[in-house]
């Protein structure tokens, strides 16, 4: 059976549509969501999905149970280092990397409901907004496990947070709740535990109703690409880019839509 047709199969992570809302469940609630090589491939392959579906406008990532993602899997973990000393220090090949979800053109929001920890962390901040509740425990853990700052945490924390803050949680790997959380900007609303899932949806539909699928694709790139460049270089992008923006048919239905006072009907993202 191929790694794809397993994927499809597999209900590590859960998948329902609300609206214009797909909602990805992470659903191996007695490991707290660990993550291994069969719900890797179940969630990439959803974003997939999503990708490719007109219908879906946004997409929300929660877990199941008491956790968000409670990092890797250890039996993946140990399976990890063997592989990486039977290779002489290579780590494996991989059909797509970690951060393949800052590659989906669809605004991505984390509803974290519970322990988010070392790569649980960083699938939350692959995430373009994180809503948590007051409770939700966020924490780096690598330098409790004797590794090091994985999956490119060392670049999104620091950005997210500032050098400071970023150097605290990765080199105490202490818990830190959702409400502190929130205080350091690591996360954009705090939400009671039996209203968290409702408010990213909502959150989410607002986006798919009010916002172009296009200005949020081509937004979120900016915002990627802005963050290793100088003001001037971001202003001078964002002007090569205005007339494009004049020229779709989205930018006439913003403004009629407003002038109407009416929801517009902006069109679905053209495909890869």
């Amino acid at each position: 059976m191929t790694g794809s047709i397993q994927a499809a199969q597999s209900t590590t992570v859960l998948a329902e549509r609300r609206g214009p809302v797909l909602v990805l469940t992470l659903n191996r609630p007695d490991r707290l969501n660990a993550w291994n090589d069969e719900l890797e491939a179940r969630y990439f392959g959803l974003l997939d999905q999503a990708e490719a579906d007109p219908g879906v406008r946004a997409v929300v990532l929660t877990g199941a149970g008491r956790g968000f993602c409670a990092g890797a899997d250890m039996d993946d973990l140990r399976q990890a280092r063997a592989k990486v000393e039977s290779t002489e220090g290579s780590l494996p090949e991989r059909e797509r990397p970690r951060w393949f979800p800052l590659t989906l053109r669809k605004p991505l929001i984390a509803a974290v409901n519970g322990a988010a920890a070392g790569l649980g962390l960083v699938e939350a901040l692959y995430c373009d907004i994180r809503l948590s509740t007051p409770d939700a425990k966020f924490t780096t853990a690598f330098a409790r496990r004797g590794l090091i700052a994985e999956y490119g945490i060392a670049w999104l924390l620091p950005r997210l947070i500032g050098q400071s803050r970023a150097m605290d949680l990765l080199l105490s790997g202490r818990v830190v709740r959702g409400t502190e959380a929130y205080d350091m900007g690591l996360v954009n609303k705090v939400v009671e535990a039996d209203q968290l899932l409702d408010a990213a949806v909502e959150y989410a539909t607002e986006l798919a109703t009010w916002s172009s699928p296009a200005s949020m694709s081509i937004m979120k790139r900016q915002v990627l690409q802005a963050l290793d460049s100088d003001f001037v270089t971001a202003a001078d992008a964002a002007d090569a880019l205005m007339p494009e923006a004049f020229g779709r048919a989205d930018s006439v239905e913003g403004v009629a839509s407003y002038l109407e006072g009416r929801a517009p009907a902006f069109r679905p993202l053209d495909p890869k």
